[in-house]
């Protein structure tokens, strides 16, 4: 039985059987594309299908998918990965106990399966692997460890994975590995990747340490002070990050799609100085950094209302009108006051970032460690391009560009109900349009965690095998308070999603403060249930 499931406006959720179902479903997706299909993330028994709503009417699309054939087989490309692993992990001994083996059969029979990668999701680089044998199937430990190194080989229901990088996590550790999981400098830059067939292989202790484990790569910093036209941090602020319109197209892999958090900011600032509409930028979340040019430049301040002043080494100094062009002096420092309204800024510069970008962006996601830059500290030195390097002119007086998003008393953002309101009873769903709810300071780029007085009330208990998420849903963790998904949100979750922000209000979800109170409403009729 296949189920076609809303997940906003711009993805549906097809439902299926069970893994075996949606490998073979998204197999035959990726091998004869739909029109108007920009991604595909299978997960444990789903598959999501992101699509441009442009190119294809949603109703259209379910059709094509409620009929689309499965591949009659899951085809083996690339031959079998080989993963040399040292089985000496923390919970070897417990997990051999509760499955009622002995250890030396528990690592003999993990050898002799024949495991293949489901999915992928929680970080990059980290494939959710299900084997050919029934023993393998564990629970995961009652209390999440708050670090796990990179390179653990772990358990958890019926799945074999391998962290890519040091993270928390509740999962039973068997073993580990050398073998490098990411590297942003493959092609795919992730060793597993949905579909591939993997054999673990015993490794010799001396070849496998904690002190020589490969981690993660990332491209060196090109020589900042060889740069005629640079940026040196000064102070932060809060956070002070590189963005740009991200990198979508590569959840598949684990990767979130990451990202200006206000898109619209950031096309309003680069805008003003002559810049392409997606060009990277600083993103300044709260305030209170200061950047100091080397060369001359042209700047803009778009995104929350914050004071932004242009100080001169001779101690002179001026205010920076917001998204208009502002040109600054070689010495000259751009200081940004905290914010008034709203949360995040974005400062454009002519010409943008001398940086090489990863995976095709220069966007920092926080939660998977990817980009040229991770969250900036003082004293870094950001190369710059150069004015002349801009493709637009830049008008005298600025150019007229449509209004910030504005944030009210309380702000309303739109939603659809699904892909999973049906795991909450009707009281839940009226709490949930109904009730005023407040922004907590446990937010970041990731997601923002609300707070209501009355709980969203569930219909089932449980979790959900893993599945698809997309920037704006609004999943429920067991407690009942909500958690709105941000750019740099992970691909994959196991709490039910039970309704998505529309694409047109995510910008004004991602300037949401800690203590703004938000209300949702339905966008249009109510498309969520199942076909």
């Amino acid at each position: 039985m296949r189920r076609i499931l809303s997940a906003g406006d711009r993805a549906l959720l097809v439902e299926t059987s069970d893994l075996e179902a949606a490998m073979r479903l998204h197999a035959a997706l990726v091998a004869e594309p739909l029109d108007g299909v920009v991604e595909l993330v299978p997960a444990a028994r789903t598959v999501l299908v992101s699509f441009d709503p442009q190119a294809v009417a949603a109703g259209d699309l379910r059709e094509r998918l409620a009929r689309a054939p499965v591949a009659e087989s899951l085809a083996q490309a690339g031959g079998v990965v080989e993963i040399p692993v040292i089985y000496d992990g923390e919970d070897l001994d417990d997990v051999a106990a509760l499955l009622g083996v002995s250890r030396d059969e528990l690592i003999a029979r993990h050898q002799a399966a024949s495991w293949r990668v489901g999915f992928a999701g929680f970080a990059p680089g980290f494939g959710y692997l299900v084997g050919d044998d029934a023993l393998f199937d564990v629970p995961r430990r009652a209390s999440p460890r708050t670090r796990i190194p990179a390179g653990s080989v772990a358990l958890a229901g019926p799945y074999t994975g391998v962290y890519p990088r040091e993270s928390p996590g509740g999962w039973q550790l068997i073993g580990r590995t050398d073998a490098e999981m990411w590297d942003v400098r493959r092609d795919p830059p992730a060793l597993l990747a949905p579909g591939a067939c993997v054999r673990f292989v015993a490794a010799s202790p001396s070849g496998c340490s904690n002190a020589d484990r490969v981690r993660e790569r990332l491209p060196a910093r090109r020589e900042s002070t060889r740069s005629a036209h640079a940026v040196e941090v000064v102070a932060t602020g809060v956070q002070l990050t590189i963005q740009d319109l991200g990198r979508p197209g590569r959840a598949a892999l684990g990767v979130s799609p990451s990202g200006a958090a206000d898109r619209g900011a950031l096309r309003r600032a680069n805008r003003a100085v002559g810049n392409a509409p997606g060009e990277a930028a600083f993103e300044v979340a709260v305030g209170g950094s200061v950047l100091r040019f080397r060369g001359p430049g042209v700047v803009a301040v778009a995104g929350a209302s914050l004071p932004a002043v242009i100080a001169r080494p001779d101690g002179s100094a001026w205010a920076v009108a917001p998204e208009r062009p502002t040109a600054v002096a070689d010495g000259d420092e751009l200081h940004l006051g905290f914010a008034t309204a709203g949360l995040r800024a974005v400062v454009a510069i002519r010409g943008g970032f001398a940086v090489e970008p990863v995976l095709g962006s220069l966007a920092t996601d926080t939660l998977g460690g990817i980009g040229p830059e991770r969250p900036l500290a003082a004293g870094a030195v950001v190369p710059l391009r150069g004015p002349a390097a801009a493709p637009h002119a830049v008008e005298p007086g600025g150019i007229p560009a449509p209004a910030p998003t504005a944030l009210d008393d309380v702000s309303e953002l739109r939603v659809e109900l699904g892909p999973r309101h049906e795991w909450f009873t009707a009281a839940g769903i009226r709490t949930l349009l109904e009730q005023e709810w407040r922004v907590t300071p446990r937010s970041d780029r990731i997601g923002i965690r609300l707070a209501g007085d009355v709980p969203l009330e569930r219909a089932v208990a449980g979790e959900l095998p893993s599945e698809g998420v997309v920037t704006g849903a609004i999943q429920v963790p067991p407690d009942g308070q909500p958690v709105l998904f941000l750019p740099d949100h992970p691909v994959t979750g196991g709490y039910p999603v039970i309704a998505t922000v529309i694409e047109a209000d995510l910008d004004r979800a991602g300037q949401l403060p800690p203590g703004a109170r938000v209300r949702f409403r339905l966008s249009g009729p109510n498309v969520g249930g199942p076909s």
